[in-house]
């Protein structure tokens, strides 16, 4: 590789250090020090000038020396860059921080601050919109980015408009439940001055809207292909994509750019104009293209590269492809934060893995078979007289298994799973994408004329329909993807293993790679054997449709389980999801509670008994005759598990967290018809923070909650909605007695029962509460030391704002806001 990857690997290291890790977890001198330690052994082993690359065994001592400085030169000038990555990254976060804090501090205090939205926001107070976008103040100098669920108002795309309400300050910016004041409050507030129009957020914004004008049904996936927008794409399409091996398709991976380029040069070549005129051309309008996306990170990533490809060859100067890798990889981390977003993560990686395989294949192609072992050398030797299509067929198949290894650890930390059938499926899908883009593109430059770009756009609906049936296809295949639940460690391994795989593919030497990447894969498959716990209580909500599937998980690292989704034919949500989650992060299983007998509870819940061997059985004991209900107990008498039917008032205590049944008793469960007023209720406790979770039970089990608890006993920071969030649940009595402060629930995406409902989202988004949901968010874990709340979700963390306080008839916070920034 030449000096300038590494170089760029270096900055983007120490930038990722610096904006991955808090100032609390890691020193920023100790970061520095590690990702310029990391940097220089890198570097130091590599093989860094052409010198050294021809430099033989025999040479002379002054020429080896000479080499030999060049490398040290070349590692310090490597630790200097991850230092400096490192240094401007944590400053950058910790102002982003500090303006994230200070905003969600004025919003919730009653101010009212500027606000622009990526999309047209039409809110009714019925049913929130969830929008992302920009909030500023000019006050502090601040702009950072919001999710914001907008409970009335309306807004145009790009338009500055003023934001009221509550809101919390998350990792990536800010979480706000509000409401947009009306046009003619803002001169009263102080907040129209300065531009009235994000021209930027505008054109995306009009972008989207033309994309769903002329797409109709398809404009979700449309929309992911062209302008990076995935917040419409349904989470079951995505993690069919995700079992597929083709989600980095719904990832923007600058892929597009480089086909819309390539289609623009085979055009001008076709009407004769000259290279230099095409490139020129083709140079113009990708610029113009990507401005208008908003300028998204990889296909920022992707028009560098193109451009420094195609003056290499205007110029006559050839440029290896690692060197135009690095500048388009470099340049959009002038924003750092840019180093945690999943789609420059899996463009720059999947850019990785393609001149990896390329440069592997030639490899292989001039290899001498003698040195191979003795049962490869047919297979090599066949390979290297292949020709046409079938050294094409062979050359997708190693560059999607390349493609597969190197972007696992992102697919796996964002997912939750590993696609296997990956290469196969890259091959049939890749054409596809490659035949619809640049209709998708022309589409996009006539819809001045609706009616040309209509009709391109319904010629676009049987390759898409195709894509979409390939994707389901390659997923529905048995074990094509493996289900896990990777921690940070084992995340960090596998990243360090795909890192030395890509070397390796680089390097004269391969062996040295490759035992670093079996070295790092071996530490990240045994770490969570020896997992100990964070020392923190973790509510884990899994994600599992349709259903409910809680994990509690202790200081000391065991778990209460709490239902465990449903069943279908072949399968169930216990052995295909929670078994998995649960073995990746690593503990015991102490106790599974059963909040009552229905299907989306219960169905998974003799896979997981049967796996991890619970010791305790607690349940409300409503005899059903749900099959699934059976099969639970024949496991827990087939496991030795101890059976116990719950009652008001039972107590159990693990590892410093308390448990306690809230409902329901024997005569009431008695005396119910519906196995949802059944429903166990848990009150659990650690320090000063309790979470509820409420099972599926209904308002008549909340009224019998609310007559017989004791008020105290209700209170909790975290309600788990009951019954998937439907407005036979969580009235506002009951609401009012838990008065929490986060809410979540569990519930599938676009599931024919309209959970969560419009009453329910009403009275979340009147009292400002925030409330999360698996649809949306993924799996959701809430954790807490027994005083502050973190909060972490597919693509966000943040913790929770204190309760506040009555003085009087003036609410307070609890704690004071750090001021340890000056505004600017």
């Amino acid at each position: 590789m030449p000096p300038l990857i590494h170089a760029a690997l270096s900055w983007i290291v120490g930038a990722f250090v610096g904006t991955a890790l808090s100032a609390e977890t890691l020193p920023t001198w100790l970061a520095a020090v590690m990702a310029g330690a990391a940097s220089a052994l890198m570097s130091a082993a590599s093989t860094s000038t052409h010198m050294s690359t021809r430099m033989s065994a025999r040479a002379s001592a002054p020429l080896r020396s000479t080499v030999v400085a060049v490398r040290y030169r070349v590692a310090i000038a490597a630790a200097l860059l991850s230092a400096g990555g490192v240094i401007h990254a944590r400053a950058s976060a910790e102002y982003a921080a500090h303006c994230t804090r200070r905003l969600a501090s004025r919003l919730t205090a009653g101010d009212t601050l500027r606000a622009v939205f990526d999309e047209r926001v039409v809110a009714n107070s019925g049913r929130a919109v969830t929008v992302r976008g920009e909030v500023a103040s000019q006050a502090d100098g601040c702009r950072v980015a919001i999710l914001a669920r907008i409970a009335r108002g309306a807004a145009a795309p790009g338009e500055w408009v003023a934001l009221h309400g509550a809101a919390s300050a998350t990792k990536r910016g800010l979480r706000v439940e509000a409401e947009l004041v009306p046009v003619a409050l803002v001169a009263t507030v102080g907040v129209n001055n300065g531009p009235r129009r994000d021209w930027r957020r505008a054109a995306r914004g009009r972008t989207g809207e033309i994309i769903d004008r002329d797409f109709g049904r398809n404009a979700p996936l449309v929309r992911a292909l062209l302008i990076a927008d995935q917040d419409g794409i349904p989470p079951s399409l995505r993690d069919t994509f995700a079992d597929a091996g083709l989600v980095h398709m719904l990832s923007i991976s600058g892929l597009h750019v480089a086909i819309i380029a390539g289609a623009l040069l085979t055009l001008a070549g076709a009407l004769r104009v000259s290279r230099s005129t095409a490139f020129a051309i083709a140079t113009v309008v990708i610029t113009l293209y990507v401005a208008a996306l908003g300028a998204p990170p990889p296909a920022v990533r992707s028009a560098v590269m193109l451009v420094v490809v195609g003056l290499s060859e205007h110029l006559q100067r050839p440029t290896h492809p690692w060197t135009a890798l690095a500048l388009g990889a470099v340049i959009p981390t002038v924003q750092t934060d840019v180093v945690v977003d999943l789609g420059w993560q899996l463009s720059v990686s999947g850019m990785a893995s393609l001149v990896a395989a390329r440069a592997l294949m030639r490899r292989l192609r001039v290899t001498e078979r003698r040195r191979w072992p003795r049962w490869s050398r047919r297979a090599l030797s066949w390979l290297q007289r292949a020709e046409g299509w079938r050294y094409a067929l062979v050359r997708e198949l190693v560059t999607g298994t390349v493609a597969t290894l190197v972007t696992a650890p992102l697919i796996a930390w964002t997912f939750g799973r590993v696609s296997i059938i990956a290469p196969l499926s890259n091959i049939v899908a890749a054409p596809i994408v490659g035949f619809v883009q640049p209709a998708l593109f022309l589409a996009l430059l006539l819809s001045p004329w609706p009616a040309i770009s209509g009709l391109i756009a319904d010629a676009t609906a049987p390759p898409l329909a195709l894509l979409d049936a390939v994707a389901r296809g390659a997923a529905d295949v048995p074990f094509a993807s493996l289900h896990v639940a990777p921690t940070a460690l084992g995340a960090v391994c596998a990243g360090v293993a795909s890192a030395a795989f890509v070397r390796a593919t680089a390097s004269r030497r391969w062996v040295p790679g490759l035992l670093v990447a079996a070295a790092a894969l071996t530490v990240g498959i045994w770490a969570p054997t020896f997992s100990r716990g964070s020392g923190m209580l973790e509510l884990h909500v899994i994600d599992v449709g349709q259903g409910d599937a809680l994990a509690v998980r202790t200081p000391k690292g065991r778990w209460l389980v709490m239902d465990a989704g449903r069943r279908w034919d072949g399968g169930d949500a216990g052995r295909r999801t929670v078994v998995p989650y649960l073995r990746r992060i690593g503990g015991d299983v102490a106790m599974f509670v059963l909040s009552h007998a229905h299907d989306d509870h219960v169905g998974g819940a003799a896979s997981v008994l049967t796996a991890l061997t619970p010791a305790r059985w607690w349940e409300p004991a409503f005899v059903t005759g749900n099959e699934a209900y059976r099969r639970a107990l024949e496991a827990v008498r087939a496991t030795h598990g101890t059976w116990h039917r719950v009652h008001p008032g039972d107590q159990w205590s693990l590892d410093g967290i308390d448990v306690l049944v809230l409902a329901p008793d024997s005569t009431w469960t008695a005396a119910q018809e519906n196995a949802n007023e059944t429903s166990v209720v848990l009150r659990v406790s650690y320090g000063r923070v309790s979470f509820l979770l409420t099972g599926d039970a209904e308002a008549d089990e909340e009224r019998w909650i609310l007559d017989h608890t004791d008020p105290a006993l209700l209170h909790a920071d975290v309600l788990k909605l009951g019954h998937h969030g439907s407005k036979t649940s969580s009235s506002l009595p009951f609401l009012s007695a838990v008065r929490p402060r986060l809410g979540v629930v569990s519930v599938g995406a676009g599931n024919r029962y309209g959970h969560p409902s419009i009453e329910t989202l009403a009275h979340f988004a009147e009292q400002a509460v925030p409330l999360l949901r698996t649809d949306l968010e993924g799996s959701i874990v809430v954790s807490t030391n027994g005083d502050r709340i973190t909060v972490r979700t597919r693509a966000d963390r943040w913790t929770l704002p204190p309760r506040a306080r009555e003085v009087g008839t003036q609410l307070l916070p609890e704690r004071t806001l750090d001021r340890q920034f000056p505004a600017r």
